[in-house]
């Protein structure tokens, strides 16, 4: 699109002046703001943040949960030339020191007195960082620090400029371009400080409409912005998509009250990665274990026609009468008050990304009536690259390219891309630029999949993550770990996974039992537990043999044991099988932990011990620091035959 966010928001208020463009839940209370009135926010904030010295290039870092004022600021420092720098509202303050420093911050717009608290306490190591606006002025009142100030004495002083320099915003508006840059967007940084992804106002719109003309989307849609802001999937479908469409955006009253407010707004179009749609599931389930017989019977029953009939009717195929007279009864009694339920009576579409889904848990969205469909992409293409159309949605693909998109795979199978979205540059680093860009604009992804005979994209893993098993039976057999951990997940039972077998003659992997869903599990069956770790007073769910011996069955083969704990991997993945497992003493809040870590376990699970005892440190999601230690269970994994393909 040759056009810029702030052009596209005045569009708006000057077509639509009185429809609703955002809300926000404050105290229970659903209110609105209209596009005129954005547009008024917009021009007093743009006003303050002139005063205040911002100029053309410049950056603002952004931080908080999705808030109407902290939209209004990114487009006031955009209609400025300004950059904004959407930032992780829950990382811990030295994660904001290398960002703000790097991109050389001088403007930070923030939502509370947390987050002021965290630039403060960073402040001496960022001396550039001279003014500070926050939205919510709870717990602020007594702050008398330097260059901080609210954002209602911004608009106030924005109020003022303007009237003393009444062409300053349209000037400065007219001045920007559709090649200039428009945010900056920090990757996680797992294997080094974070890399800034520079986009443009182009790159940006351009894919957030072809996304929109894939899926036909209007101003009519509804969405609830609930993810992370810096996070550009968010930031595509709640700010990029929301000015090239002109829809609704909601944002929640808090993390708490997003199941909540998903049920009263209704959104249309609903984007949430696998762990949420897996989280909805896993409570459905478990409020059926505490239901009546009758209710569990009727829902099983159903299920099982929703699963027969279901997909087929999402994809247009034709299904006889009798079925479709079943499934009409089912969505009577169990599928629409099922859609109610979760919030989701009235998506039209709904997009999962990010890991690889089950193919359970998609086929149970879409055979309860979601059109629920899986996207590929990253903050490097501007998110959308592939797209599942509405009648060729596959648990195994991430879709077809679209519009503007070349797909082509290198002889390792990586994966390589050309589209309009691709980003400009990494920010004061060339080299890793020129590693993932090449001279003819092709974008390395780092994934290896291949293109099937329906043109759908099929991810198998990351590349360098590819390996091969040696010696046995499997010797040469392809090893994807994703591919396996993805399997052992679909199991409600397990919350994370991490597989190994490179270079190996069998496949081992570590397991982390959910401890909500377990803990259901044991409570029916009587099993006596007084948390989720061993310990010398208490006893520990995951100590208990049943629950290892019902681990132990259902991670045999990396299965999908949601519905068919006995069923065989497919190819790709023949040989991959997993051979022996372990339970890991994950501790709550921890990060996730990497199939490189904790080498002595490695060598436990392939020497053939039946326990291994370990201390390690963990650095928990507030900052913390901690020792975890378990001697841990080692059990062989029931197996299968590999499949004999077909001649």
């Amino acid at each position: 699109m040759q056009t810029t966010f702030p052009r596209l928001m005045l569009e708006h208020a000057a077509k639509r002046p009185t429809a609703p463009a955002l809300r926000e839940k404050v105290y229970g209370i659903w209110q609105t703001l209209t596009w005129a009135e954005l547009a008024q926010l917009v021009r007093d904030i743009a006003g303050g943040f002139a005063a205040a010295g911002l100029k053309r290039d410049d950056h603002v870092v952004v931080v908080g949960d999705n808030r109407p004022r902290l939209s209004a600021s990114m487009l006031a420092a955009q209609a400025l030339g300004a950059v904004p720098i959407p930032l992780y509202q829950d990382a811990a303050s030295t994660e904001f020191v290398f960002p703000i420093v790097n991109a050389d911050v001088a403007f930070a717009v923030v939502e509370d007195q947390e987050q002021v608290d965290k630039l403060l306490e960073i402040r001496e190591q960022c001396p550039r960082l001279g003014r500070l606006w926050y939205d919510d002025p709870r717990g602020l009142r007594n702050y008398s620090e330097p260059g901080l100030a609210s954002l209602d004495a911004l608009i106030e002083e924005g109020r003022r400029f303007n009237r003393a320099n009444p062409g300053h915003f349209d000037a400065e508006l007219a001045k920007g371009q559709p090649q200039d840059v428009a945010a900056m967007f920090f990757t996680s940084g797992t294997t080094g400080n974070p890399k800034g992804v520079v986009h443009t106002h182009f790159t940006l719109l351009d894919r957030a409409k072809a996304g929109a003309d894939f899926d036909k989307l209007s101003e009519r849609e509804e969405v609830l912005a609930y993810l992370p802001p810096a996070w550009i999937g968010q930031n595509i479908f709640s700010y990029a998509q929301w000015l090239a469409c002109g829809y609704v955006v909601n944002c929640p009253e808090s993390a708490a009250t997003v199941t909540i407010d998903l049920k009263e707004i209704g959104p249309t179009y609903y984007f949430a990665p696998p762990r949420v749609f897996e989280g909805l599931l896993t409570s459905v389930m478990i409020r059926m274990e505490d239901a009546s017989a009758i209710k569990r019977g009727l829902f099983h029953f159903f299920m099982s026609v929703a699963k027969s009939v279901g997909p087929a009717l999402m994809d247009g195929k034709p299904v006889s009468v009798v079925d479709r007279i079943a499934y009409a009864l089912g969505n009577l009694l169990i599928y629409g008050p099922l859609r109610n339920t979760l919030g989701l009576s009235r998506v039209r579409v709904a997009y999962t990304a990010g890991e690889a889904i089950g193919p359970d848990l998609f086929r149970f969205y879409r055979s309860i009536g979601i059109n629920l469909k899986q996207l590929y992409g990253s903050t490097e293409t501007a998110v959308f690259v592939c797209l599942q159309p509405d009648h060729e949605a596959k648990a195994d693909t991430v879709g077809v390219p679209i519009q503007g998109v070349e797909v082509k795979l290198t002889d390792s199978g990586e994966i390589l891309i050309k589209s309009p979205g691709l980003l400009k540059e990494y920010y004061k680093n060339p080299a890793a630029t020129a590693e993932v860009l090449t001279a003819d604009g092709w974008y390395h992804t780092g994934d290896a999949g291949f293109l099937d005979a329906g043109g759908h994209l099929k991810i198998i893993d990351r590349a360098k993550d590819v390996g091969r098993i040696m010696g046995g039976a499997n010797d040469g057999a392809m090893f994807a770990p994703k591919y396996v951990e993805n399997k052992l997940k679909f199991f409600p039972h397990i919350k994370e996974a991490v597989a190994f077998g490179d270079k190996r003659e069998k496949v081992c992997a570590f397991i982390n039992i959910d401890f909500e869903a377990v803990g259901n599990w044991a409570e029916k069956r009587n099993l006596p537990y007084a948390g989720y770790t061993d310990g010398p007073e208490a006893r520990g769910v995951r100590a208990d043999p049943r629950v290892r011996r019902e681990g132990q069955r259902r991670s045999g083969g990396g299965c999908d044991a949601r519905r068919q704990p006995d069923q065989p991997l497919p190819d790709p993945a023949q040989g991959a099988r997993c051979r022996r497992r372990r339970t890991h003493p994950h501790a709550q809040g921890a990060p996730r932990l990497h199939r490189r870590a904790l080498p002595v376990l490695v060598d436990a699970l392939y020497g053939g011990r039946s326990e291994q005892y370990i201390e390690t440190q963990v650095k928990f999601e507030d900052g913390r620091t901690g020792m975890v230690s378990a001697t841990l269970k080692i059990a062989d994994a029931k197996t299968f035959p590999t499949m004999k393909k077909a001649a």
